[in-house]
């Protein structure tokens, strides 16, 4: 049998990793296609949020458990 790849646009991130604290990091997520960024608090919340962000990228609809992207402030730089 032959397996068929799913295709899906990439995103990209900025990760800024500001803290390390009981073996987990804190800092600030950027999605760059979308400008968009947000806190996290431990390293599963950074995937959590990478991966909400991968599956917005693939689908047009947003999943009903979806999390909140804050606007990339524009004199932010990249």
């Amino acid at each position: 049998m032959k397996e068929q790849l799913q295709s899906g646009r990439k995103a990209t991130f900025v990760v800024e990793v500001q803290f390390q604290q009981n073996n987990t990091l804190q800092g600030t997520i950027r999605w760059l296609e979308e400008k968009r960024s947000q806190r996290f608090r431990s390293t599963l919340e950074l995937m959590k949020l990478m991966d909400d962000a991968l599956k917005r990228s693939n689908e047009k609809s947003m999943p009903s458990e979806e999390l909140e992207w804050e606007p990339v402030p524009s004199d932010m730089p990249l």
